[in-house]
């Protein structure tokens, strides 16, 4: 029976250490499991932001008439920037390695891009339209760690003083167009609508010379030729047709030479 007891006390032992080598190996791993997760939760505390460049720095003088739009789209770049920001906070986590850049940074790129194109189409209404470096200016990156600048451009910008912003771009070509001058007699019948077309011949010029001062830097090399002077001569030409026609129905018809008035060119 003494050695049936001690034999039971023997493994009565053995088992309690085994259960306290077990206790203590739980609340090892426990710990560690705790450990990481504090870890893991530190390390995403850095959310991270994007990192624009700066646009106003680029811009060139700024006329007085531009001023206005041009704070306003500079207003929305901050805005975008933020809006970005907030996105980056919400989503941590989501999405495959390649979330960020489709999801936030692809269409703040393509925000921006519109936004700076606004800007220099702002400028060129009534100055030399700006040619700025769109893709690089719209293209953001990352503070892997957050922080950096939230709102990188001036809530106000300095316009130009008098008219620096349209002498800087040089003065604005105007239209040059010969004289129309009707050397024969014209019928008593047929001056008022005479009178009528000199009038809408000036008003042309007119109209083309507004067209030129308000696209200053559009369009390519021939954006002058196409859009203003070519519809101008036909435009005259027409004109001077009618002239030739009143006075025709109760006289002969003169030839004024519409083809060769017709066709104007440019004060540089």
């Amino acid at each position: 029976m003494k050695r049936y007891r001690s034999y039971r006390s023997n493994a009565g032992g053995s088992n309690v250490r085994r259960w306290r080598v077990a206790g203590i190996a739980g609340v090892a791993v426990a710990l560690v499991g705790v450990g990481l997760g504090v870890a893991n939760a530190a390390t995403s505390d850095a959310v991270p932001t994007v990192n624009c460049p700066q646009v106003a720095p680029q811009l060139p003088a700024i006329p007085a008439s531009a001023k206005a739009e041009v704070e306003r789209n500079l207003a929305l770049l901050n805005t975008q920037i933020q809006e970005a920001n907030k996105r980056l906070a919400s989503t941590v986590g989501q999405g495959g390695p390649n979330f960020i850049q489709n999801a936030i940074l692809g269409p703040l790129k393509g925000k921006r891009a519109s936004t700076i194109d606004r800007i220099a189409i702002s400028i060129g209404r009534s100055a030399a339209k700006p040619n700025l470096p769109v893709d690089s200016l719209a293209t953001c990156g990352l503070n892997q760690n957050g922080g950096g600048n939230a709102a990188p451009e001036p809530t106000a910008v300095t316009a130009a003083a008098g008219n620096a912003g349209a002498n800087g771009a040089g003065a604005v070509p105007t239209v040059n167009c010969p004289d129309v001058k009707i050397n024969v007699a014209i019928p008593a019948s047929a001056q008022a609508e005479i009178d009528q077309n000199l009038a809408l011949l000036q008003t042309q010029i007119q109209e083309a010379n507004k067209r030129l001062a308000s696209t200053v830097g559009q369009g390519g090399p021939n954006f002058i030729q196409n859009a203003i002077l070519g519809p101008l001569k036909d435009k005259r030409f027409s004109t001077i047709n009618r002239m030739e026609t009143a006075i025709g129905r109760t006289a002969a018809k003169p030839n004024l030479n519409a083809e060769g008035l017709s066709t104007c060119s440019l004060n540089q």
